[in-house]
């Protein structure tokens, strides 16, 4: 008779950690036999030293189950105080189409993809990538726009940058800042000052005029609602050479001028009202426009049009793709993120409404504002302000049994601590919001009517919007935007968008340093909840206990996971991350009096953000080698630290490397650095090799930033959202980023913020809150152990075929592999692109080309990916391996085989044949399930001629077709 099993047993509290651990226990069996090793702690003992490889997790939690997770979270956020906002100030309610809600931002199609680095499979994000940049041309009247940056506050702080490098104002080191931006924006921009030592004055506009300044950001819909006419300021502006920025409201700008037609040189601002929720602060698609001739001097993306080797319409990102790695501390910014997924949202919001659907939007957003003003305003109330598009400000003495008012109605208004309230409009306004806003802020009694007021003003014909400030003529005129306006057809526009992409729903991305393992679909779903989604980032505390509950624990398994001792949750991607953690050592050092200590030492095998990123934070640059198994060499380092001496600031040092080993004398490096009075920065990159087996707090770390868009299950959208919270030990708590509307526990209350929101991109942090508490900790062990694994297991596979860079430990790699394809190409003319193109005929996104190692693909497993999907990857390598063999003896000439001319789509079979190949080994190298064939949908991408004829708007839509 069998045992009977017990009530504990059948629970199954570690299922979430077998659903999110691809390979089950007999595949790991099978690998741990390949590898010759016993057990997953025997193979961490001969892969990880010894110095750092902790025998015991110290992450104590239990793991938990789907259920009980999105229910005990259901629990934390009922502790919320739910409020309508009014708040306004960038975050606007917002209504997110269904049929985007559910078929881009919930569907794994959309954003599980990674950055379209190889856009012959990212087709379809890239087409709505360029719909956003057309969107943003049409609205801002400029000649240039990127694919969106972090936030609306990032991108001033941009836009500034941008000022310094271009402006012919070279004797000036004045910025100036129009006080109504708002004051997010305003903070944000000044510790990006910082950096660069730029001079900042914030003042009433008309004070521009008045001083010698390099740039200046206005206005267009200031922070308390006046619609501020800027031509004559511009104009005063262009004649001392200043480069003069515009911050504008999205929405606004369907009934405004455009600001570019105004004179101005960069227009920016939040997109995220067209169909992004507020998420209590993000993630949210800053837009960023400027002139053709600062086209060398934009951040982040662009996306171009090019041709591929048939000479049909193609897109891929210009200029910029790789712009961090290629100039280091030259680049434009270290932002190497878009806000993809958000953008594509946004894009689509646009393309779904329409110009007559947008305009009808903002008409009745303005519409309603004037009605909410003018009954206020017939009630004996004070406003200050005479123009508006959404926002009006009230002043008043009765401020405290107004906001009284509003809480008891389950209402937030902008409370300023003085005399002035403001409320914003959106989208998502009613008329009985109108009627509740008057008996907010009148009391009940009052006799006002929406609909009397409301024919008043039309019979009035008056307008709040400024006359010479109406945007003329028509917007939006591309077929995109005119094309599928009822829902079947846009749900088909977004299918056939969707099957032009590869992403991690159809097979494994095998990319080295980005971590793209699974998103579990439980994790997402918090990310739509209304609870979350319909949060202002600006909500009085008090009502949101719930949430920041929930982010405190997020932080305290983050400080445990790291062995930090404060976590700031503030910056909104990777870059951000280091930048933020760069000025703490840097607000250190200062305050004990190092001034002095400005240099920051970075090895050659680091990301290429790192240079970047000390260079925004104002740090000298001094790079130090590695040696020829991968390491940092300690004896240069010691060299260089001895010459910089007490101008040591710190060093940038990622683990496990970059080149996928695990630096055995990490604890020495950490040692040399604070011996000298430097602070030891680890980049956070590789933290999947990391988790549950050691600490970088406890190596030697002072501080470190985490990807939780790859360690910790966010996804990549396509190339953003990220999240990038930073650990520090204790002597640096004080230093790290405050907020100038929210005020945060711990750090100087007069720290300056590095992103527009208090905590960041709040709204997927539960993705990671989720992940954390379900594995438990014995789960996130287990998966560092399985994703060092995978990757072993694939560099023993293909070390016969392929060169294996860079080996640790017993011949042992870390979670990534490094595959040398220098010698192929010496004897075959096979590139390592050659071999990626191959990749996607065999149904497969190619690993991280030529980074950190020219000529090399970084290959990265991840512990998601089952025995069987390795084996298939593996496989495919091989049997590309097997036809480079045919180039070398001559079989196929090395100017016409399948890999120079890969990848193969369904033009290139339905034409005559004329290779020396057939077919069938074009698109069927080897054996596919029936109906997983993936087509790439262009060939080969020419990336000179798109770089050569830059063009970033849509093109007609009859240039797609054949």
């Amino acid at each position: 008779m069998s045992e009977i099993a017990s009530l504990t047993q059948l629970e199954n509290r570690d299922d979430f950690i077998r659903r999110h651990i691809g390979p089950g226990e007999s595949e790991i069996r099978t690998m741990l036999d390949v590898l010759g090793e016993q057990t997953l702690e025997s193979l961490l003992a001969s892969t990880v030293p010894g110095s750092i490889l902790q025998d015991q997790t110290p992450l104590l939690w239990p793991s938990h189950t789907e259920t009980d997770t999105l229910a005990y979270l259901k629990g934390l956020l009922a502790k919320n105080k739910p409020a309508r906002s009014f708040i306004g100030m960038g975050y606007h309610n917002t209504i997110v189409p269904p049929v985007i809600q559910r078929n881009v931002f919930e569907n794994p199609g959309w954003y599980t993809a990674y950055t379209p680095y190889q856009p012959e499979i990212a087709q379809g994000r890239l087409e709505a990538l360029l719909n956003f940049q057309q969107l943003t041309l049409d609205l801002t009247g400029l000649d240039l726009a990127s694919a969106s940056l972090l936030d609306e506050a990032t991108a001033a702080g941009e836009a500034m940058s941008l000022a310094r490098r271009v402006s012919k104002n070279k004797k000036s080191n004045l910025f100036f800042i129009d006080e109504t931006c708002h004051p997010q924006t305003i903070d944000v921009v000044k510790t990006r000052a910082e950096g660069f030592d730029i001079d900042i004055l914030v003042a009433p506009a008309a004070d521009v005029v008045n001083h010698d300044v390099f740039g200046a950001l206005l206005a267009y819909t200031g922070t308390w609602g006046d619609v501020n006419d800027v031509r004559a300021l511009i104009e005063n502006l262009h004649e001392k050479k200043a480069v003069v920025s515009v911050v504008a409201d999205i929405m606004s700008l369907l009934l405004l001028e455009a600001p570019g037609k105004l004179g101005a040189d960069v227009v920016l601002g939040s997109a995220q009202r067209f169909g992004v929720p507020m998420g209590y602060g993000g993630p949210h698609a800053a837009f960023f426009a400027t002139r053709d001739a600062y086209k060398r001097s934009v951040p982040g993306r662009i996306i171009g049009v090019s041709v591929d080797v048939r000479g049909k319409q193609a897109l891929r990102m210009a200029m910029q793709t790789r712009e961090q790695h290629i100039r280091r501390e030259k680049a434009n910014s270290n932002i190497c993120t878009a806000q993809v997924l958000l953008a594509n949202m946004a894009s689509f919001f646009a393309v779904y409404h329409g110009p007559e659907g947008l305009k009808q939007m903002a008409t009745r957003i303005h519409r309603f504002t004037s009605v909410l003003a003018q009954g206020l305003k017939s009630a004996g109330v004070e406003l200050v302000n005479d123009t508006w598009f959404d926002t009006i400000t009230l002043k008043t003495q009765d401020v405290n049994a107004i906001i009284e008012r509003s809480q008891a109605a389950g209402i937030c208004l902008r409370e300023t601590g003085s005399d002035l309230i403001g409320i914003s409009l959106d989208e998502a306004t009613t008329r009985e919001d109108i009627v509740l806003l008057w008996d907010v802020v009148l009391g009940e009694g009052h006799d006002l009517n929406v609909e009397t007021i409301d024919a008043e003003l039309h019979k009035q014909g008056v307008s709040a919007l400024p006359e010479a400030l109406l945007r003329e003529g028509k917007v939006l005129e591309h077929p995109v935007f005119n094309s599928y306006h009822s829902e079947t057809e846009m749900m088909r526009y977004l299918k056939r968008l969707e099957n032009r992409d590869l992403a991690l729903n159809q097979a494994m991305i095998p990319l080295g340093s980005c971590t793209m393992k699974l998103n579990a679909a439980s994790e997402m779903m918090p990310v739509s909840w209304p609870e979350i989604g319909n949060l202002h980032p600006f909500t009085p505390v008090e009502r949101t206990a719930g949430i920041r509950e929930m982010i405190t624990e997020l932080e305290n398994y983050l400080k445990v996971i790291t062995g930090f001792d404060a976590i700031c949750s503030q910056p909104n991607s990777g870059a951000q991350g280091e930048y933020a953690g760069l000025l703490a050592i840097r607000k250190y050092h200062e305050s004990r009096g190092d001034h002095d200590r400005n240099v920051c030492l970075i090895p050659s095998s680091a990301h290429g953000t790192n240079p970047a990123s000390a260079m925004l934070a104002g740090m000298k640059i001094v790079v130090t080698g590695c040696d020829d198994k991968g390491n940092v060499d300690v004896e240069e380092l010691r060299q260089r630290v001895a010459e910089i001496g007490d101008q040591l600031s710190c060093l940038m040092i990622t683990y496990p490397s970059t080149h996928g080993v695990y630096e055995e004398e990490i604890r020495e490096i950490c040692n040399i650095i604070h011996n000298q009075g430097g602070q030891v920065y680890m980049d956070g990159a590789n933290m999947n090799a990391q988790v549950g087996i050691s600490q970088p707090g406890e190596i030697g770390a002072d501080v470190c930033h985490l990807n939780l868009h790859k360690t910790f299950s966010i996804p990549h959208g396509g190339g953003g959202p990220g999240m990038g919270p930073i650990g520090v030990k204790s002597h640096l708590a004080p230093f790290v980023a405050n907020h100038a509307v929210i005020k945060l526990e711990g750090p100087n209350a007069e720290n300056s913020a590095v992103s527009a929101a208090p905590w960041g991109s709040v709204s997927i942090l539960p993705i990671s809150w989720t992940y954390i508490r379900n594995m438990g900790g014995e789960g996130l062990r287990k998966a560092t152990a399985v994703a060092i694994l995978g990757a072993n297991y694939l560099a023993d596979r293909l070390k016969d075929h392929y060169p294996i860079l860079y080996t640790g430990r017993n011949g042992r790699v870390a979670h990534e592999c490094i595959i040398d394809i220098r010698p192929i190409k010496a004897t075959s003319g096979i590139s390592e692109e050659d071999i990626a193109k191959r990749l996607m005929d065999y149904g497969f996104h190619a690993p991280t080309m030529s980074f950190p190692v020219a000529g090399t693909l970084m290959v990265e497993p991840t512990e998601s990916e089952a025995l069987a999907e390795l084996d298939r990857f593996a496989d495919a390598m091989i049997a590309i391996r097997k036809e480079i063999d045919k180039v070398e003896k001559g079989e196929w000439p090395a100017d016409n085989n399948p890999l120079v001319q890969a990848p193969h789509t369904q033009n290139d079979i339905l034409g005559d044949w004329e290779r020396p190949y057939t077919r069938k080994e074009a698109v069927y190298p080897f054996a596919f399930t029936a109906g997983e064939k993936f087509w790439p949908t262009v060939n080969r991408i020419d990336n000179v001629y798109g770089d050569r004829n830059l063009f970033c708007a849509c093109v007609p839509m009859d240039a797609y077709a054949e």
